[in-house]
C-alpha cells in the first residue's frame, strides 16, 4: 500500500476535491459492501460484476493507506477504519442528494424523493394524509416509507437510509435535531358496533372487562401501558400481542376486544372507533418530527419537513 496518512488527517476540502465526482460511484461501492457484508452481494446490487467491485475496495484502500474491510472465509466485516470511512461515505453521498434535488429545485423542476423513517401509528391515515396534501401541490415529488419502531427509525436516520424521522416517544438521548414535535395520547381502539364505542371515554377498568389487545415491547406505546396496568393492579386478559397495528386492527374489527393506540390526527382505522381513555396515570407521548444535526435536506425533503411541522402545530 502507499505510505500515505490516513484520510481523517486530510484536510477536508483536499478530499473532497481528490474523491472527485466518478469517485461518488466507488464511495457507493463501500456503502454496499458494508450493507452486504460480501463483495458478491454489493455486486448484484450494483449489478456490476464480484472483481469490479473487488478492484475498486482495493484501490480506495490502496489511497487511504488503511484496510477498510476484514476479509473472512465467509464475507468481510469493517474494520475500525472502515467504519469510518463508511460514515464519511454515507454523508457524502446525502449531501450529493441533496445539492442536486436543490439543483433542481432551482431550475424550477421541483422533483424528487422525500424519504422517511415512521413509526407505525402514523401509518394509517396521519402520514398519507400529509403526504396527499403535501403531493397536490408538488405532484413530481415522490415518497420512500420504511415503517419501523422507534429505535430502528433513529438508526435509520443515522446510516442515511432516511432523511427524516416522524417517531413517537423517541428516547431521551437519541442524538437528533428535534424540527417539530405534538402531543398524542393513547385511547382506546375497538369495533364501531362494540358497546362502548359510543362512550365520551372510558376508564381502564371498564376496557379490562372485555378482552384486550395489546402491542408487543418492540412498539414504543407498550411501556405506557405496562407502567400503568403496574401501577393500577389490574389484570386485563390479553387474548392478542402483536408488532402490527394492521393485524391488531383487523383482529379487532372482529371481535369484542378493546385494543390500544397513539391517536393522531382525527380519523380512526376504518370500521373502528377511538374512545379516549380517563386515567390520570396515563400520560400523553410525544410525536417527533426529527433530522440528523446539520444535515442539509434536500430541497423536497425540506418543504415537506415544513409542511409536516405546520400540521403538528396546528394538531
Amino acid at each position: 500500500m502507499h505510505n500515505v496518512l490516513p484520510f481523517w488527517q486530510r484536510d477536508g476540502m483536499a478530499i473532497a476535491c481528490s474523491f472527485a465526482m466518478q469517485h461518488l460511484r466507488f464511495l457507493q461501492y463501500v456503502d454496499a459492501v458494508a450493507r452486504c457484508g460480501s463483495f458478491r452481494g454489493a455486486a448484484e446490487r450494483l449489478h456490476v460484476a464480484a472483481s469490479a467491485v473487488n478492484r475498486r475496495i482495493q484501490d480506495i484502500e490502496d489511497e487511504l493507506g488503511v484496510c477498510l474491510f476484514e476479509r473472512l472465509p465467509r464475507g468481510v466485516r469493517l474494520t475500525t477504519e472502515g467504519e469510518l470511512f463508511v460514515a464519511y461515505a454515507r454523508r457524502r453521498q446525502a449531501d450529493l442528494e441533496g445539492v442536486l434535488a436543490q439543483m433542481q429545485a432551482l431550475k424550477g423542476l421541483q422533483r424528487g424523493t422525500v424519504k422517511l423513517a415512521i413509526s407505525q401509528a402514523l401509518a394509517p391515515s396521519f402520514l398519507p394524509r400529509l403526504m396527499g396534501q403535501f403531493q397536490r401541490s408538488h405532484p413530481k415529488v415522490d415518497f420512500e416509507v420504511k415503517v419501523l419502531d422507534h429505535a430502528l427509525a433513529i438508526e435509520a436516520l443515522q446510516g442515511f437510509e432516511a432523511d427524516v424521522g416522524m417517531v413517537f416517544n423517541p428516547p431521551v438521548r437519541h442524538g437528533l435535531d428535534v424540527l417539530a414535535k405534538m402531543p398524542a395520547r393513547t385511547c382506546a381502539v375497538m369495533a364501531q358496533g362494540h358497546p362502548l364505542a359510543q362512550r365520551a371515554s372510558v376508564g381502564l377498568k371498564e376496557c379490562f372487562a372485555y378482552p384486550v389487545v395489546m402491542p408487543d415491547a418492540s412498539l414504543a406505546g407498550r411501556a405506557i401501558l405496562d407502567r400503568v396496568v403496574s401501577a393500577t393492579g389490574l389484570h386485563p386478559n390479553v387474548v392478542l400481542q402483536a408488532n402490527a397495528f394492521e393485524l391488531m386492527f383487523g383482529y379487532l374489527r372482529h371481535s369484542q376486544a378493546i385494543g390500544f393506540q397513539t391517536r393522531v390526527g382525527d380519523e380512526a382505522p376504518p370500521g373502528l372507533q377511538w374512545v379516549p381513555i380517563q386515567e390520570r396515570r396515563l400520560h400523553a407521548g410525544t410525536v417527533a418530527l426529527l433530522a440528523l444535526p446539520q444535515r442539509v435536506l434536500p430541497a423536497c425533503t425540506a418543504a415537506f419537513a415544513q409542511h409536516v411541522a405546520h400540521c403538528m402545530a396546528e394538531a
